[in-house]
């Protein structure tokens, strides 16, 4: 039976004002004064993708703000030897893991866990070993969530991004679609025994359908609220994100 998580978290990604950072050089903005707004607005945690070519986090990044806060720090990562290196040796409390390509803007699509679902299960061992909280970035594809069952993983992060596009373009037919899919994927996760949660692409104004799936308990947002935050704020960005998703929850 699903047992709908009362408190749905709320997991900020703050890479991209290091992007802004990087841009010009220097060291303004700075993602640690991201990071310790994120904590007084109430976020749940802190999300920082480390990519190989650094363009926007970077090593020193993640030292120190590991350092500063005291929310749980999800170190998203392509499944590298390096990147292992880098997150056994801070051991962040959680590491998601996800496909990553150099000419991409953005992570474009999920895992295919199905393909390379041992040498994903040789990776993920040592990573639980050191205690880390191991998360896999899927599709809502059924095989793909029970190939990340069989690869060791506690956790899958849904990739929402096909379901985000069609409400912009205000496709019904296909947004609808995309969700029985969500739906369909969340139930079977918590079924094999995963912890769900769903990310990329999330505003204001399509986060409640995610939200309101029961099995889902962490949602992952950064470039929208980083965004929002040249407008408003980014206490009052994450504020009002927080007010959809518990409005979802009612």
């Amino acid at each position: 039976m699903t047992v709908q998580n009362a408190h749905l978290r709320l997991g900020v990604n703050i890479d991209h004002v290091a992007t802004v950072r990087n841009a010009r050089g220097g060291a303004d903005p700075d993602p640690v004064r991201a990071a310790l707004l994120v904590q007084n607005a109430g976020g749940d945690g802190i999300t920082l993708h480390l990519r190989e070519d650094r363009r926007h986090i970077r090593d020193a990044d993640l030292d120190a703000v590991m350092a500063a806060v005291t929310l749980p720090v999800n170190l998203e990562m392509a499944a590298t030897s390096e990147m292992s290196r880098i997150a056994l040796s801070h051991r962040p409390h959680a590491v998601c893991i996800v496909p990553e390509r150099r000419e991409e803007r953005t992570t474009e699509g999920g895992l295919n866990v199905l393909a390379d679902e041992d040498r994903l299960r040789d990776f993920i061992a040592p990573l639980r070993e050191a205690r880390a909280r191991v998360s896999l970035f899927i599709a809502p594809d059924e095989a793909q969530v029970e190939a990340a069952a069989r690869a060791g993983a506690q956790v899958v992060e849904l990739h929402v991004g096909a379901y985000a596009e069609h409400c912009a373009a205000r496709e019904d037919a296909a947004r609808d679609g995309e969700l029985r899919k969500l739906f369909a994927a969340a139930a079977l996760a918590q079924e094999l025994g995963l912890e769900v949660h769903a990310g990329h692409g999330l505003n204001f104004a399509n986060v409640g359908p995610i939200a309101a799936i029961p099995e889902v308990v962490e949602l992952n947002i950064g470039h929208f609220l980083i965004g929002e935050a040249l407008f408003v704020g980014l206490e009052s960005a994450i504020r009002e994100m927080r007010h959809q998703m518990n409005l979802a929850r009612l």
